[in-house]
């Protein structure tokens, strides 16, 4: 089976990106796409092929980048489909793993787990990730090798960090929302899409990745706009409001308030 990784890529990720390059060609990747999502088409990148999708109206198209990336890896013959965040390199054993996981559930997405790395970790030393293994402890983490398929309430755990697919699946399953621009809710409107259709979400024990460490804000106020807006897209599909916690913040600090409807921008004081 020829494996894909496929990510998503912006000029703020580009040293991440370079990390991960040299974890995907140590493992022996087939086919390596990179899609880049800045305004303007990318210098020299070490990938296999490069795909431009340029931001919309609303943001960063990173639902459509998953897509266009995932669609080019199937036309050019990959059997398996790894999606990586650019944040994140791969362990050891990650393609290993889920090709593995491929052959035995085909029709399945495959969700292996991911470790938030700390500062100053060299990510290019397989010896030192392993030692940092330490899987993020809201998602399972099944023993190595071993799969374990989601429960229905498991669902909205799923992430984009890491996964993957056949691509009969891709072909044949959901894919991700394109009307979703800027950040947030499209992996979880994806895992929504897999359990209404039946499509089995299975965790991989250990398809490693790791999540290379970057100044983050919590809350996201640089996305609030973004998040009422696809939040509010989510809920008119699913009947409910996904990134509560981060609306749960927004909402304590002020900025947002419920209107009996919908979450809106609260009025200046």
């Amino acid at each position: 089976m020829s494996t894909a990784v496929i990510t998503v890529c912006s000029d703020g990720r580009l040293a991440h990106l370079r990390h991960q390059a040299i974890g995907v060609r140590r493992q022996g990747a087939d086919l390596y796409v990179v899609t880049w999502v800045g305004e303007d088409p990318p210098g020299p990148l070490d990938a296999d092929h490069v795909v431009h999708v340029a931001p919309g109206h609303d943001g960063l198209r990173v639902a459509a980048a998953r897509n266009a990336g995932a669609d080019l890896a199937v036309r050019l013959g990959a059997d398996v489909l790894v999606f990586l965040d650019a944040d994140c390199v791969p362990g050891a054993e990650l393609l290993d793993r889920y090709a593995a996981a491929a052959r035995a559930r085909p029709e399945a997405v495959l969700c292996g787990p991911v470790t938030y790395l700390p500062p100053d970790v060299d990510v290019d030393e397989p010896a030192e990730l392993v030692s940092r293994t330490d899987p993020h402890p809201a998602r399972p983490a099944p023993a190595d090798g071993a799969l374990r398929d989601a429960l229905p309430e498991e669902y909205p755990l799923f992430w984009s960090l890491s996964f993957a697919v056949t691509a009969a699946t891709w072909r044949s399953g959901p894919r991700f929302d394109e009307k979703y621009e800027g950040y947030g809710a499209e992996d979880t409107d994806l895992a929504f899409q897999m359990r209404a259709s039946g499509t089995p979400l299975v965790w991989v024990g250990g398809a490693h990745a790791y999540h290379q460490h970057h100044p983050t804000q919590s809350p996201p106020w640089q996305h609030l706009d973004d998040i009422l807006r696809n939040g509010a897209r989510f809920a008119a599909r699913w009947g409910t409001w996904p990134m509560s916690g981060w609306l749960d913040a927004f909402a304590a600090a002020g900025a947002i308030s419920w209107d009996g409807s919908t979450w809106r921008r609260s009025a200046p004081a």
